[in-house]
């Protein structure tokens, strides 16, 4: 499914509203529209830019939009970053349904980091941020309350880059496929695991864990 046709939007708004119902989350119009939209354009992108691995707009909505949802309940605090943000997961789908809430979206490649402006601007998401640059070099003067990313590679890296940025107040939410045992224990003494919860995501038969790390 390449192209959106009136019937195939209709068909995605039905598609979003029962994926979201399925993990008890109430929508409003807007927040179908934005989720629609945002599709439409991750749809174009990835023909140029091969920012996710499948073009089918289904397989989009559950193995990445619905997926990213999966931890909504587990968000607190008021400015959330997204590490590794490539085509917006999780940030994009939180930021979409925490409207409350500041995103800034973080990334080093700059053609993403441009399709997420777009999208930030397609989807009218005036609290998201979209920063090209190294976590390791980002920096701000807001408090940092939450941590989010879904294509962080290692646990022990990402928390050394992190240091500069996050407080003993910070929470780190990683998700991952299996528990990662080796990266845990390899973590810098200064950060420590505080829950690991088991996601499960209706339909989709894969293995999701939500790593949430602090500072000691």
């Amino acid at each position: 499914m390449n192209e959106f046709t009136n019937s195939t939007f209709s068909n995605l708004e039905n598609d979003v509203a029962d994926g979201l119902a399925s993990f008890g989350i109430q929508a409003t119009g807007n927040q179908i529209v934005q989720t629609v939209k945002y599709l439409s354009v991750l749809i174009k992108w990835n023909k140029s830019f091969n920012l996710v691995s499948t073009r089918d707009v289904s397989e989009i909505l559950r193995k990445h939009f619905l997926d990213s949802l999966s931890i909504n309940s587990y968000l607190s605090g008021s400015h959330i970053i997204d590490v590794g943000s490539g085509a917006g997961f999780p940030g994009i789908p939180l930021a979409i349904f925490n409207p409350d809430k500041r995103f800034t979206l973080i990334d080093s490649n700059g053609k993403k980091t441009r399709f997420l402006f777009q999208v930030k601007m397609t989807s009218d998401l005036s609290l998201v941020e979209i920063k090209n640059c190294r976590i390791e070099h980002y920096q701000t003067e807001r408090q940092i309350d939450m941590v989010v990313s879904r294509a962080v590679s290692n646990l022990a890296d990402l928390a050394v880059k992190l240091r500069h940025l996050v407080t003993k107040e910070s929470r780190i939410l990683i998700m991952k496929g299996i528990v990662p045992k080796n990266e845990i224990r390899s973590l810098p003494n200064d950060f420590e695991v505080v829950n690991i919860k088991k996601l499960e995501l209706e339909g989709i038969n894969l293995e999701r864990h939500l790593i949430e790390i602090s500072r000691k």
